[in-house]
């Protein structure tokens, strides 16, 4: 059952004696760690192990329900806003107060619940206060921090770490079954993050949108270059959220029309279909708003990864660098700026997420990082 969940021995052994034991079980846990790390996974994993019989062999229909979201008894809340509203977190506290139908447990998974509003966190706190036996909680973060104190004073918290490389690599070859080299080049360029490693590993645009993104660093040497790497980053992103979201978009629609029993080549379409499509398009949206940021913020998480290459150069430690296969264009990179230019830079990439994070309009971000990125004369 934990195959999948690379470089986290001392989680897995800890969620799996928690299983087996019901001193080491709670009714409320927290699973942290950086973004690509396997939080969900982690979660996913702990709740089919709770509902198997064998304490998660992987294969039974429990298992294979759990994982994929179609158990009965476990609730997968995975949200594509930009938060998650107090209707759904009284939904969810109100699903706590019932019994397992077919599981040992009912187990709900919140795979964002650093997006929590303040108002839909306080609204599960009085389910997490007074829990309901056989009811288990899996909320997954970030870190504790992302999470308000209330609710994680009252949660078990598992803390995931940043897996090697070398594993990730691994866990591509052998789930995905991508070429070793290939492997080993993605689970780097990734930073050890394992859905961005397949990405890269599988899709040769994702890589050459990369390679453009981490080359910027060389070409700022004016204002007028800074403003054009501005708009690059945003096209970039831009181009990264279509080739995503697209053809799931499409599919979405067709599935609804079919659902609705509505024919799609009609002119116009009645009142509540009208109304459907609305409301997913409305859904559609909101998600591609928070696509595009997360896209925009991975951007710049590659971006940085040249100024931190350069400056291990720099210094001349003996550390592995990200972008090992273009050290030359690193080299140029270390010997323009001083170290202290190098933090600056990482400094300013760090500012630049921030902002994005707190909703500035990202153009506007991407123009003033790129002006702190201009190349010494």
């Amino acid at each position: 059952m934990w195959r999948d969940l690379v470089g986290q021995q001392e989680a897995v052994r800890t969620l799996s004696e928690a299983v087996g034991d019901a001193r080491r079980m709670t009714h409320a846990w927290l699973i942290t760690g950086p973004p690509g790390s396997g939080r969900s996974n982690a979660a996913r994993s702990f709740a089919a192990a709770l509902e198997c019989p064998q304490g998660g062999c992987g294969e039974c229909r429990e298992c294979r329900t759990t994982i994929d979201g179609s158990h009965a008894d476990v609730q997968i809340v995975s949200t594509s806003g930009l938060t998650i509203q107090v209707r759904e977190a009284r939904d969810l506290a109100l699903q706590a107060q019932s019994s397992p139908t077919v599981g040992r447990w009912r187990v709900i998974v919140i795979e964002d619940a650093d997006r929590l509003t303040e108002r839909a966190a306080d609204a599960l706190l009085k389910a997490l206060e007074e829990p309901v036996p056989r009811t288990v909680w899996l909320l997954c973060a970030p870190s504790v921090e992302d999470v308000i104190v209330t609710i994680r004073s009252r949660s078990r918290h598992v803390r995931l770490r940043i897996p090697p490389p070398d594993d990730v690599a691994e866990l591509l070859v052998r789930r995905d079954g991508v070429d070793p080299a290939m492997a080993a080049y993605a689970a780097r360029a990734a930073q050890s993050h394992i859905g961005i490693a397949r990405r890269l590993a599988r899709d040769e645009g994702a890589r050459i949108r990369r390679r453009e993104t981490i080359l910027l660093a060389l070409r700022i040497r004016g204002l007028g270059d800074a403003m054009k790497a501005a708009a690059d980053l945003a096209s970039i992103a831009e181009d990264e959220s279509g080739a995503s979201s697209g053809e799931r978009n499409a599919a979405e629609k067709a599935k609804l029309m079919e659902q609705l029993g509505a024919d799609p080549s009609a002119r116009t379409q009645p009142p509540h279909v009208r109304s459907a499509i609305n409301q997913l398009e409305k859904e559609q949206k909101t998600r591609a708003t928070r696509f595009g940021r997360d896209v925009i913020d991975r951007a710049l998480v590659d971006l940085a990864s040249m100024y931190r290459d350069a400056l291990v150069v720099r210094w001349g430690d003996p550390v592995p660098l990200v972008n090992a296969d273009i050290v030359d264009d690193v080299g140029r990179l270390a010997r323009a700026f001083t170290p202290e230019g190098l933090l600056l830079a990482l400094d300013a990439i760090s500012t630049a997420r921030e902002r994005i994070a707190a909703n500035v309009p990202p153009l506007l971000v991407l123009e003033a990082m790129c002006i702190s990125l201009e190349l010494p004369s």
